[in-house]
């Protein structure tokens, strides 16, 4: 603010000087030349004051006047001093050589002045340390330990990694209780995980807990389009945390700027290497920065560099992991101290009900759940909103004003009770959730799979029920519409099951012809640099062809084992299809009403007439993609 204050000062104070170069005093009423000769042969000019042609005087009667010479009169003078009319010479008013100095350098210090506003622009301009010229200054922000509120109480669902964070803050609270031991306080501590799972808030929380200066800056901060600006910039931050010792400094999506060098295309000597190597001379180096801990957190640190993770720079690596079903209580019940919650909510029956979410996620299913209750004008959060609030995230929103036909409605109806019976009956598969024909997001309709608890892998046989499931929604139209009757609804279908498919024989070596190995590269290497030539250029064309038929077999084999559980239970089909077109949404009760040869019953909050008055439960079909299976077995599948 205050160089923008000098800045436009020095511009007023040369326009001034410049306008009153050009702005002399009042010389009074102008007068043509002969106007004034005439005057003066009439006797009644008093005194003239000339200076160049310009001839300034004043009457007999007291008024002043300004005339200009035309040309030169020879006579001019001597009628003047005939009617005895006073006589002034006075030389041309000339510029000073600092008036005119400024005349000559006013459009440069304009056109500077332009370039400095602009590229204060181009900086972020405006306050701290972003002046014009401060390309190479830091953009860390500072936080006193005054300012940081958060706590290790304000972070729940991740308990171990609390655990290995804590000695950071008992590092800076006490340095001398390690240091007579031999203990060195660690340097930097890499926090690793899914995004949303909690690694800012957990590096605010230490900085709360050890009541130091917390140093935030994200791994973008550092790259500028000029080259050097991002070193430039480590090493004033470095810098800054000298003087604030002992402090924090911590780098959000550090992966920005801490790739492995020397991949990818056009060398290796760039701008974000440069930064790369500026920071590791900071973090350990010559120079020892003794009191300043460095937190970084990236959700991809497989392509970080090597130096950037040996001992000495990021000592440990401490993993955020998605919350187990005692995480997400624990979460859910420090977001709904929040929110005006009713007592019928059962946070542990919420967390039950949401496998696979991040702390992210249930901050925002708590969210929507609070939009629900504005909207229904109700004084507090139920759990009817929460179930609605679920199935929004899950499913996507509902899109109450599309108009779909009877025909298209009756095949969305057949194809998601396809998957749900395939789903149903095949060994160790997920239990259906809630089927629906309703069209929520980019779908039409949806079947919803929800595991019964927290699983990290997925047998084979459960994979091959996953493929057989979401089969089911094309197999179901073959068996109503007829081969030639089938829809485009099936192709989500088709992509994910043959994307089970191949990472069943090149990636997890379950198929027996081709064994236990590794046939397909990690799909980051080509963006690394370390393969050019696409996932299938190591293998040879027998092998190629070899994986393409393993493939097209598990395929082909379960799609003919769901099209006989769909033959053997097309009477189920019916029903369930029935059930849709009535409820447009079904749930486990309805479903197992079903399965054993019973009507089922109506959902809960349904009233004759008036459609369902319960939450309009979920499903996600896309428009001209007709079905999407909800539920992505844990294990790695993607």
């Amino acid at each position: 603010m205050a160089k923008n204050f000098v800045l436009w000062a020095v511009i007023a104070a040369v326009l001034m000087m410049v306008f009153n170069s050009f702005n002399p005093s009042t010389r009074g009423n102008e007068m043509s030349y002969s106007d004034f000769m005439s005057a003066v042969q009439n006797g009644q000019v008093k005194s003239v004051t000339i200076a160049g042609q310009s001839i300034t005087g004043e009457q007999l009667n007291g008024e002043r006047f300004e005339t200009v010479l035309p040309a030169f009169d020879d006579k001019l003078m001597d009628t003047l001093l005939e009617r005895k009319v006073q006589v002034v010479g006075e030389k041309p008013e000339k510029q000073s050589f600092l008036s005119q100095l400024l005349l000559a350098s006013l459009p440069i210090l304009i056109i500077i002045a332009v370039f400095m506003i602009f590229m204060r622009q181009m900086q972020g301009g405006g306050s701290g340390r972003g002046g014009p010229m401060a390309f190479g200054k830091s953009k860390a922000k500072l936080l006193s330990e005054d300012q940081i509120k958060t706590t290790f109480e304000d972070v729940a669902g991740c308990d171990e990694a609390k655990e290995d964070v804590k000695e950071l803050v008992e590092f800076l609270r006490e340095p001398g209780k390690y240091q007579r031991l031999g203990g060195k306080i660690p340097r930097g501590v890499l926090m690793v995980g899914q995004p949303g799972t909690g690694k800012t808030l957990l590096a605010k929380a230490i900085a709360g807990e050890a009541r130091v200066p917390f140093f935030s800056i994200s791994g973008s901060d550092f790259v500028e389009m000029f080259v050097g600006v991002g070193a430039s910039r480590v090493r004033d931050m470095f810098e800054q945390a000298k003087k604030q010792a002992p402090c924090i400094i911590f780098i959000d999506e550090i992966d920005a700027v801490g790739r492995s060098r020397g991949v990818g295309i056009g060398g290796g000597n760039d701008e974000r290497e440069q930064t790369l190597n500026q920071l590791l001379v900071e973090m350990d180096g010559f120079e020892v920065n003794d009191g300043i801990i460095v937190i970084a957190a990236t959700n991809r640190p497989d392509v970080l560099d090597p130096a950037l993770l040996r001992p000495g720079r990021f000592d440990r690596q401490v993993v955020v992991g998605l919350p187990d079903i005692r995480g997400r209580e624990q979460i859910l019940h420090v977001h709904m101290k929040k929110a005006p919650v009713a007592e019928d909510v059962n946070a542990s029956l919420i967390a039950r009900g949401t496998p696979g979410f991040s702390g992210a996620d249930l901050a925002n299913l708590v969210n929507e759940a609070a939009l629900f209750a504005a909207r229904a004008n109700r004084s507090e959060v139920t759990m009817e909103e929460f179930e609605k609030a679920k199935d929004k995230i899950l499913m996507g929103a509902e899109r109450k004003t599309m108009v779909m036909s009877e025909k298209e409605k009756e095949n969305t109806a057949y194809h998601e009770a396809g998957h749900a019976i395939v789903g149903r009956l095949v060994p160790e598969h997920d239990p259906v959730y809630k089927v629906s024909i309703i069209p929520r997001g980019r779908a039409l309709g949806v079947t919803m799979f929800l595991p019964e608890e927290d699983r990290h892998s997925i047998s084979k046989r459960g994979i091959e029920s996953n493929i057989c499931s979401l089969y089911g929604g094309r197999i179901a139209e073959e068996l109503t519409l007829g081969k030639d009757g089938v829809t485009t609804g099936a192709s989500n279908d088709i992509e994910r099951a043959t994307k089970y498919a191949r990472n069943y024989v090149t990636k997890w070596g379950l198929s027996e012809k081709l064994g236990a190995q590794l046939y397909s590269e990690d799909e980051q290497n080509s963006y690394l640099g370390s393969s050019g030539g696409g996932q299938m250029a190591h293998l040879s064309d027998d092998t190629a062809k070899t994986i393409d038929a393993e493939v097209k077999s598990l395929l082909d084999n379960c799609y003919q084992r769901a099209t006989q559980i769909l033959v053997e239970h097309r009477d189920k089909l019916e029903m369930m299809k029935d059930a849709l077109m009535e409820y447009e949404t079904i749930d486990a009760d309805q479903i197992d009403d079903i399965m054993s040869g019973r009507k089922p019953r109506p959902p809960k909050g349904w009233s004759d007439g008036s459609g369902p008055s319960a939450p309009a439960q979920t499903t996600r079909d896309m428009a001209g993609d007709d079905d999407d299976v909800v539920g992505e077995p844990a294990g790695g599948q993607n």
